[in-house]
């Protein structure tokens, strides 16, 4: 037993010392990384642990009250909250559920350009969009879809009737779906893009010998190559399902169209940065995570029971 021991701990500590051996060998790889890695303890870590503000009332000076599940009541109780919820749920499934296809259909049109310049253009073009800001993107929107935009100037152009989208209640939200995927389409293509091109040709090359069309190859051969990627983006989407975008959404609002678009992390930057009403916005936030990690961890085991595929193995 103590010779086992002996060699257990010459081991580990062969194995510590390769370790960072390697990370010397690359210390420019982590070098590079370093910047991420204090974004994520900054804006990520350390905000977990002042979640404590929920249970607390909090004080710019002096010692922070043990208030219990006081907020959390004064959240559930509040006239508003129902409604916010409710636009929060249904924004986030239109994001998320609706327009999760069109990403993976994306993907497969854009496999199915032959011409390979062709097929880098429209990439690059899809792609540019994302790298803009939601200042900008909201601004070429509102400036389209006002009444004096160049959407009404067609409809003007066809004796058509003209009103402005951006205060439509019944429109802004399909809008900001819109825009969503004119935003998205081409980025979160990528990955299903990439897990198509990595198919074997030998595949191909044997389901032509066997004359199958390209709709069978398509169906048979690139849709199962698709299956894993899917559900595990679906997954981690379900994570930042109460989130249903802050920039986009506060950009976007205007007093006709607040009420239907009012979200909940607009509710937090009123109630938090405007109203100062910190350990409430703490315990809004500390709701929407534990729901984001009981549907990413709930989704998870039913896809693994179904499917044999989870985030995780």
């Amino acid at each position: 037993m103590k010779k086992q021991s002996t060699v257990l701990r010459q081991a580990s500590h062969i194995s510590k010392r390769t370790y960072w051996q390697r990370i010397k060998a690359e210390k420019t790889l982590y070098l590079l990384l370093l910047p991420t890695l204090v974004f994520f303890i900054l804006f990520r870590l350390l905000p977990i642990v002042n979640m404590r503000m929920a249970f607390f009332q909090f004080k710019a000076r002096g010692n922070w009250p043990f208030v219990g599940l006081k907020y959390f009541r004064m959240i559930f109780k509040s006239p508003g909250f129902r409604q916010i919820l409710s636009n929060t749920l249904i924004i986030s499934f239109m994001k998320y559920v609706l327009l999760f296809p069109a990403f993976v259909i994306f993907a497969l049109m854009l496999n199915e350009v032959r011409s390979f310049r062709f097929r880098k253009y429209v990439q690059v073009i899809s792609y540019l969009p994302h790298f803009l800001s939601w200042v900008v993107i909201a601004g070429v929107w509102i400036s389209a879809l006002s009444l004096g935009g160049g959407v009404n100037q067609i409809l003007r152009f066809f004796g058509l009737d003209t009103f402005d989208f951006m205060t439509n209640r019944t429109m802004i939200r399909w809008i900001l779906m819109l825009c969503e995927a004119w935003r998205s389409m081409g980025w979160d293509s990528i990955i299903y893009f990439t897990a198509i091109i990595s198919i074997s040709p030998a595949l191909y090359e044997a389901a032509e010998i066997d004359g199958a069309s390209r709709w069978i190859i398509i169906k048979h051969i690139i849709f199962p190559a698709l299956i894993v990627p899917m559900i595990t983006m679906f997954i981690l989407n379900l994570g930042f399902f109460l989130n249903a975008g802050f920039d986009q959404v506060f950009n976007f609002s205007n007093q006709a169209v607040e009420s239907t678009i009012d979200i909940l992390d607009t509710y937090i930057y009123r109630i938090g940065i405007e109203g100062g009403q910190y350990s409430l916005a703490t315990a809004v936030s500390l709701i929407k995570g534990l729901v984001g990690v009981c549907l990413v961890w709930g989704t998870h085991v039913f896809s693994k029971h179904v499917t044999g595929t989870g985030v995780w193995s």
